[in-house]
């Protein structure tokens, strides 16, 4: 059993490699494409695009993998059943569970590889990658409100006009309020820079103090603001949730219930980043039917094309159920884990089928 798992491992391991690369040059041309819109915006030039589209790959990688785990794997399994090796492995005693535990095993590696590509990789590069966009091309964060960028922090209400990559807040106002949400300060201040370990600091600030029925106009050389929002948790705005790193969702998420604000997506996309990297191992087992039944009769390419729409079909049912889920406020853990359990109740269901054959 050892020189066997050895040896599919090895093929599964090439087809995979091959197929995901394919996925990413396909991908990385779509995205090239897409961002010839900017090109010359700013000063942002192809070779600002390319370096962005490439920064971009790990998070691709890390969308893609289960995708390329099941076609790869169809890809190798059915190259052995043409040549009656599935067939001899069967033979020789490869029963249809001992196949499932040999694939699930193999799926470990890519389970592990998913995660670490989901979590140490593909989030920081994708912060990088749009830092380098916003900075080729002169731009701030993108904000939702004309007012600019809104957070809310305990009794502060923080706006601020730009939020740079890199140079911090721009045109800083800070709402603070009482237990009976009356108006105690309002403070402006012309920037702020996150100092780790202590805040924001807010430098050239005028705070105007609400005393009674009077106001008092302070002008002070710097503000602390003492808040666990850092940097990175401010960039949010830039990085959908599902590309966040575990490290950064969880205490975002803390950030927003503190506050009583959603956070069904940020929930959802928890769970899934919990969830996905398992999603290799499901996807390699349904191509395990597809090698018992077909033989030498099937054509390679037509599997092929059955397992990318198969894959196809995963992720955009992963999509959907995201969105219903956020939508009709579903819990966060049926949302993410429903897309991977019906796959899983497909293969369970191919599986006995073959076994009844």
């Amino acid at each position: 059993m050892k020189t066997l798992r050895i040896y599919l491992r090895r093929e599964i391991l090439a087809a995979t490699g091959l197929v995901l690369l394919a996925f990413l040059a396909l991908f990385a041309f779509f995205d090239l494409l897409g961002e010839l819109d900017q090109v010359g915006r700013g000063g942002y030039r192809l070779k600002h695009a390319v370096i962005f589209v490439a920064l971009s790959l790990p998070s691709r990688a890390y969308e893609v993998l289960p995708i390329a785990a099941l076609v790869g794997t169809l890809f190798a399994l059915t190259q052995l059943a043409r040549s009656s090796e599935i067939t001899v492995m069967r033979a020789s005693g490869l029963s249809t569970a001992k196949a499932v535990l040999v694939l699930t095993q193999i799926g470990l590696i890519f389970a592990a590889g998913t995660f670490v590509l989901g979590e140490f990789v593909a989030p920081p590069l994708e912060r990088v990658a749009q830092k380098w966009r916003l900075r080729s091309t002169n731009s701030s964060l993108p904000q939702e409100l004309r007012s600019g960028f809104w957070v809310r922090d305990g009794r502060l209400f923080v706006n601020a006009q730009q939020v740079q990559p890199e140079r911090g807040l721009e045109g800083v106002r800070v709402f603070e309020f009482d237990d009976q949400y009356r108006l105690v300060t309002l403070t402006d201040a012309q920037h702020g820079d996150y100092v780790p370990g202590e805040g924001w600091r807010l430098l050239d600030v005028v705070q105007t103090r609400f005393l009674g029925n009077r106001t008092e106009l302070v002008k002070l050389p710097e503000y602390r603001w003492q808040s666990e929002l850092t940097p990175e948790m401010m960039s949010v705005v830039m990085v959908t949730p599902e590309r966040m790193a575990l490290r950064t969702l969880v205490p975002y998420i803390r950030h927003l219930k503190e506050n009583a604000q959603a956070t069904g997506r940020h929930e959802v996309a928890l769970w899934k980043k919990l969830a996905y990297p398992f999603a290799s191992i499901v996807m390699m087992c349904l191509a395990l039917p597809f090698a018992f039944v077909h033989h030498r009769s099937g054509a390679v390419g037509a599997k092929i094309l059955l397992g990318v729409m198969i894959g196809m079909c995963f992720h955009l049912l992963n999509g959907l159920f995201t969105n219903l889920g956020v939508i009709n406020a579903w819990p966060a853990s049926v949302s993410a884990l429903t897309p991977s359990l019906i796959f899983l109740l497909i293969t369970a269901g191919m599986l006995w089928w073959v076994e009844r054959r």
